[in-house]
C-alpha cells in the first residue's frame, strides 16, 4: 500500500444513497465494506464525516436561527452519522472507536490526540464525530486539523464526483478534469475543493488531498494501492 494512515473524509449526503434525507442503509454497507478491504491490508483509517445528510448550520442561518445554536445542531447530524458507520464497520468485524469533539461519554470517547493514535497504531478505525467542537468551522476543517494532529500522510475526500474539473461536471458535460493540481492553482482558479480556512490548512502543513469517486466499488483501495483515481492536490 502506497499509504499507511489515512484520514477519509465523507461527506453526510454521499450517505443518503437515492433518498433524498437520512442514511441509505445499502449505502452505508458499501463503505463500510470499502474501509474493511483498506483495514485488511492494515492501512491505519480515521474517519471525519459530516451531518449534511440530516442538518447544515446554514439552514439554521435561512430559517433565522442564531448560526452558533445552528452549528451545534449540524455537530450532533454528524455524530448519529458516525454512529451508523460505527454499526456499520463493527457489523463487518472492523474493530473501531469512536471520538467525539463535544462530550457525549454515554455513546463515544472525548477526542483525545493521543489516545486517537494509539488506537490506530493498535489497529482500530478512529471515527471523529462532531467536527472541530467550535461553530463557524465545516467539517473539512475537522478533518484537515484532525489529519494533521494525527500525522496522516494524505486525505482521501470521498465525494460522488470523479475527480476536480474546470468547471462543475455535473453542469458542464464538457468540463476536463485534472489529474494533478497544485494548491496554489486552485486558489489561482477559483476551483471549489474545501473550504478555504480547510484548504489553507493543508496547504501550510504540506498535506495532500486526494478526491475520488467513492461511490464506485473499490476505488478506495485504489487510490490507497497508488493507482490514479481521482486528482491529486499538492503543493
Amino acid at each position: 500500500m502506497k499509504y499507511k494512515r489515512i484520514l477519509l473524509k465523507l461527506s453526510g449526503e454521499s450517505l443518503m444513497g437515492d433518498k433524498s434525507f437520512g442514511i441509505d442503509n445499502n449505502r452505508l454497507s458499501e463503505y463500510a465494506d470499502q474501509i474493511k478491504a483498506a483495514y485488511e491490508q492494515g492501512v491505519e483509517i480515521a474517519i471525519v464525516i459530516g451531518g449534511g445528510n440530516i442538518f447544515r448550520g446554514v439552514q439554521a442561518e435561512e430559517g433565522g436561527m442564531d448560526r452558533t445554536h445552528g452549528d451545534y445542531m449540524g455537530m450532533l447530524a454528524t455524530m448519529i452519522n458516525a454512529m451508523a458507520l460505527q454499526a456499520a464497520l463493527e457489523s463487518k468485524g472492523v474493530q473501531s472507536r469512536l471520538q467525539s469533539a463535544i462530550e457525549m461519554k454515554e455513546i463515544a470517547e472525548p477526542y483525545v490526540r493521543r489516545r486517537a493514535v494509539r488506537h490506530l497504531e493498535k489497529g482500530r478505525v478512529v471515527v471523529f464525530g462532531a467536527g472541530t467542537g467550535n461553530p463557524y468551522f465545516t467539517t473539512d476543517s475537522a478533518a484537515s486539523l484532525r489529519a494533521i494532529e494525527i500525522n496522516a500522510e494524505v486525505i482521501l475526500k470521498g465525494t460522488r464526483v470523479d475527480g476536480i474539473y474546470t468547471e462543475d461536471p455535473e453542469k458542464n458535460p464538457n468540463a476536463t478534469k485534472y489529474d494533478v493540481i497544485s494548491f496554489d492553482d486552485v486558489y489561482r482558479k477559483g476551483l471549489k475543493v474545501m473550504d478555504m480556512t480547510a484548504f489553507t490548512l493543508c496547504k501550510e502543513n504540506n498535506l495532500p488531498i486526494i478526491v475520488f469517486d467513492m461511490d464506485t466499488p473499490g476505488n478506495l483501495n485504489k487510490v490507497l494501492s497508488g493507482e490514479h483515481v481521482g486528482t491529486i492536490v499538492r503543493n
